[in-house]
């Protein structure tokens, strides 16, 4: 019964599950897009947002793994994604990024905000940047 009542006490509001899924949904397609092509999206969809602060991106990445069973297991291009556009519903914008450590080969997708990894493990620190969409006042070199 503690374990039904703590599900639930993590659940977001309607309107934030509401958002969240909205945003898993628009995730799943966008996954599909080539590399070059799901950057030039993200590209279009941060213009007119602020950057993001840690606390807004890491609310973002909870309410996704709330509705999402996929998104809060192994599947970090959908959750990266869905974290992203749903701090952009919000009018903000982390940085999104993929990348790839070897030895062993491995790929991965996360969000940054305030210059840190937002819910990741130690152990994404490895991962050797490949794409990244900063906020448009944030960009990068």
């Amino acid at each position: 019964m503690s374990q039904i009542l703590d599900v639930h006490h993590n659940r977001p509001p309607l309107g934030r599950r509401t958002a969240a899924r909205t945003a898993v949904a628009a995730a799943r397609l966008l996954a599909h897009l080539p590399p070059k092509r799901l950057q030039a999206f993200l590209r279009a969809a941060r213009r007119g947002a602020r950057p993001a602060d840690h606390a807004t991106a890491l609310r973002a990445r909870q309410d996704v793994t709330a509705v999402s069973v996929l998104c809060s297991g192994r599947y970090c291009l959908q959750r990266s994604l869905a974290t992203a556009l749903l701090c952009r519903l919000g009018g903000t914008w982390p940085t999104w990024s993929t990348g790839v450590r070897t030895p062993p080969f491995a790929a991965h997708a996360w969000v940054e905000a305030d210059g840190r990894r937002v819910g990741e493990p130690d152990d994404a620190a490895t991962y050797r940047t490949l794409l990244t969409v900063p906020p448009l006042n944030d960009r990068l070199p």
